[in-house]
Parts: C-alpha cells; sequence; structure tokens
C-alpha cells in the first residue's frame, strides 16, 4: 500500500542524504558486476565502466535519493538500485549520444568517449549492455516486503526511456526535419528527471504522480542550462566538445530565444521547479538543493554577464 508523503522530519532526509554520493557509487559498482565474469569479453565489461566511472555531478541518481528520502524512505536498498538504474540508463544514451551517426563527440566527462576508446561496435553494445543492466539491477534489489513496487517502477522508467516521449524520442527528434523546442526538451532530459522523483518516491512507497511535474520542470531548466552552457563554457568546463547545438543545428533555447532570453527562461523554470515540490517534511532541503544545483550550473554572476555583453 502506498503512504502519503511522511518522513521522521528533515533532520533525519538531512542524514540520509549525507552520504547519497557514497551510496550512488556503491550501487553502482554492484550493478557493473552483474555484467562481468571471466566467460564474458573483457572489452566490453571495460567499456561499461568507462562509461559509467568516472562519473559527473550524478545529479539524476541523487534526485532520485532525495525524493526518497523526502518521503521517508523505508526501503533504502530499492530506492538506491532505483537510482544506480536511472544513472545506467543516462550513461548508455551518452555513449550513444556520442556515436559518430549523432553527435560524433570525442570526449564525455572529460576522457575520450566510449567509441573513441574502444571502438564503434564495442560502443554499440556498451549502450544496451548499460540498459539491461539498469533493469537487472533493479530486479535484484526487490525483497519480499517491496515486490509489489516492481512493476510500476519498470513501468515508470520505460515510459520515461522509451517511445513517445521518453529520452529515445528525444534522441529521435534530431531526426526529424521540425521540431517543438519544448517537445525535444521535455524528451530529452525532461522524462529521465521526470523518472528520478517518480521512481524516488514509488521506492519510498509513496505516490509518484504528485511528483512527476517537479521532475518535468527541473528536467527543462536542466536542458536550458544545457543550451546555455553549451554557447558560453568552454569544453575543458563541459567536459565534452563545445559549440554541437550550433554545429549540428539542433533545437536549442540559447539559438531560439537569444542567450539573455535563454537565462531568463531558466531562471523561471527553476522558481516553477521549486514551487512544484510537494509539500512533504524534506521539502526545504529540496528547495534548497534545487536553488544550489540552478547556482552550480548557470551562475549568477559570470554567465549573466557574457549574456550582457553578447
Amino acid at each position: 500500500m502506498l503512504h502519503k508523503h511522511r518522513s521522521s522530519g528533515a533532520a533525519a532526509v538531512k542524514v540520509r542524504a549525507a552520504p547519497a554520493a557514497q551510496r550512488i557509487e556503491a550501487a553502482l559498482q554492484r550493478a557493473l558486476s552483474l555484467g562481468e565474469g571471466p566467460e564474458g569479453p573483457p572489452l566490453l565489461a571495460a567499456a561499461a565502466r568507462h562509461a559509467v566511472f568516472p562519473g559527473g555531478a550524478r545529479i539524476r541518481p541523487q534526485l532520485c535519493l532525495a525524493v526518497a528520502g523526502a518521503c521517508g524512505e523505508p526501503h533504502p536498498a530499492l530506492a538506491d538500485a532505483a537510482a544506480a538504474a536511472i544513472e545506467l540508463l543516462h550513461c548508455a544514451s551518452l555513449v550513444h549520444d556520442d556515436l559518430p551517426c549523432f553527435d560524433d563527440a570525442a570526449t564525455r566527462r572529460g576522457v575520450p568517449s566510449v567509441h573513441s576508446a574502444f571502438g564503434e561496435r564495442i560502443a554499440v553494445l556498451t549502450g544496451d549492455a548499460l540498459i539491461v543492466l539498469a533493469f537487472q539491477a533493479l530486479a535484484e534489489a526487490v525483497e519480499p516486503i517491496t515486490i509489489a513496487l516492481l512493476a510500476p517502477l519498470i513501468n515508470i522508467l520505460g515510459r520515461c526511456v522509451g517511445g513517445p516521449s521518453g529520452i529515445v524520442a528525444g534522441q529521435a527528434w534530431e531526426c526529424e526535419p521540425r521540431v517543438s523546442l519544448a517537445a525535444y526538451h521535455r524528451a530529452k532530459t525532461g522524462s529521465l528527471f521526470a523518472a528520478c522523483t517518480e521512481a524516488g518516491a514509488l521506492a519510498a512507497a509513496a505516490d509518484p504522480a504528485p511528483w512527476r511535474h517537479f521532475g518535468l520542470c527541473l528536467g527543462e531548466a536542466y536542458q536550458v542550462a544545457d543550451d546555455v552552457r553549451d554557447v558560453v563554457a568552454t569544453a575543458q568546463a563541459l567536459g565534452k566538445p563545445a559549440g554541437r547545438d550550433r554545429d549540428l543545428h539542433r533545437p536549442s533555447s540559447a539559438s531560439e530565444l537569444g542567450l539573455g532570453g535563454a537565462i531568463e527562461y531558466f531562471d523561471r523554470l527553476v522558481v516553477r521547479s521549486i514551487a512544484a515540490i510537494p509539500e512533504c517534511d524534506g521539502a526545504p532541503l529540496l528547495r534548497a538543493l534545487v536553488r544550489a544545483e540552478s547556482e552550480r550550473l548557470v551562475p549568477q554572476v559570470s554567465v549573466r554577464d557574457l549574456a550582457l555583453a553578447a
């Protein structure tokens, strides 16, 4: 039975949130080990680890655990597995996104992309393997007390990754002659952020429906920030090639609204995201996390000064 958003208080949420980074890395290590063994091809195993470690900001699994904590988190093992599954799906999308048929990116997270390091064939298979591992990791973490949560969790992840509006659809929109920027952003980034908030709530046995809008708003804000950073940041700061939206003629809020307009839209989306957080004991901490992340992505001074000078 799903319960309403309850926790033992904001202090308890902070205690659980403190080791979130360690929990995520440990859960990812467990998940990767499921696809490894002496009977397996070593290149595939090495490429999968290259794709996942070292990670980026891990904002998606962090968000998943933060929502689970805000909802009380009675099942931490399941929350950890859901967070790891989402990060594996995200890493798979990056491996495929970097391929020569899409972005042809030589670097990712400051190191050679998977196809640059291991070849295109292994990169395709690595992305596929990470997708499978995501669902396997989720299944492995289920216990008798949480078995009823497995099917709805799988449904959330499948809906937010596949068609018609998951991250696969977001990638596919880049192959279309025309695309709505809002639909593109919602699929390419917003959908997986919605998976984070919905899966985090569900892993804590809370109703995921009220959390979807928060994830979609935050995901769109994150994509707009990515559009802005693609214009103003260096390849070293991004950990991947800069200026790719312009070079590949992809939909971008920076090109459609101008740099200053995109930053203003980002600010509005941050306000909407904070307002969309459902009322719960952990809501103040979540609001603080969103504010801190927004400042990290689009600093109040440096990026805005660049926009004024443009």
